[in-house]
């Protein structure tokens, strides 16, 4: 039995986390949602992060199968309703996705964490889109990577 509750507890210590965040990057006196249709399917497939805090810029996710991939590193995802998730226990939004499921902005609604995310090649507009969606949600995009 001893035995049984060290092989949890080092499981526990193994799982995957997310990278450390940095400071809070959002202005919590600013309105936030998620989009309501950012189901978990929309972003099944393979993503680029393209600007980044909390997740470096190049990353390369996947999301399949309850999990979502950063760099390989596997962490579980549940929907929760909404474009609202908990990647590896943390609040994750949707904040905006394109009608083609192209280009994501999402972020921590508390603000330790964001990123663009795109699949579809040339982003341009898209880009612009998700960045204005996620100034307008207080975020602080000088302090995003790119």
């Amino acid at each position: 039995m001893r035995a049984l509750g060290l092989l949890l507890l080092l499981c526990a210590c193994a799982a995957p986390k997310l990278p450390p965040a940095p400071l809070s990057l959002r202005d919590e006196s600013a309105p936030i949602a998620s989009q309501v249709d950012a189901a978990l399917a929309r972003l099944s497939g393979d993503w680029v992060v393209i600007e980044g805090a909390g997740v470096r810029p190049g990353a390369r996710i996947a999301v399949h199968d309850g999990l979502m991939r950063i760099d390989g590193a596997p962490m579980p995802i549940a929907d929760e309703g909404m474009g609202r998730f908990r990647l590896a226990g943390q609040p994750i939004w949707v904040h905006w996705i394109d009608a083609d499921n192209r280009t994501a902005a999402l972020g921590e609604p508390g603000g330790t964490r964001v990123w663009i995310m795109d699949r579809g090649g040339a982003s341009g507009e898209r880009l612009s889109a998700a960045r204005e969606i996620l100034t307008w949600y207080g975020y602080a995009l000088d302090r995003m990577l790119r």
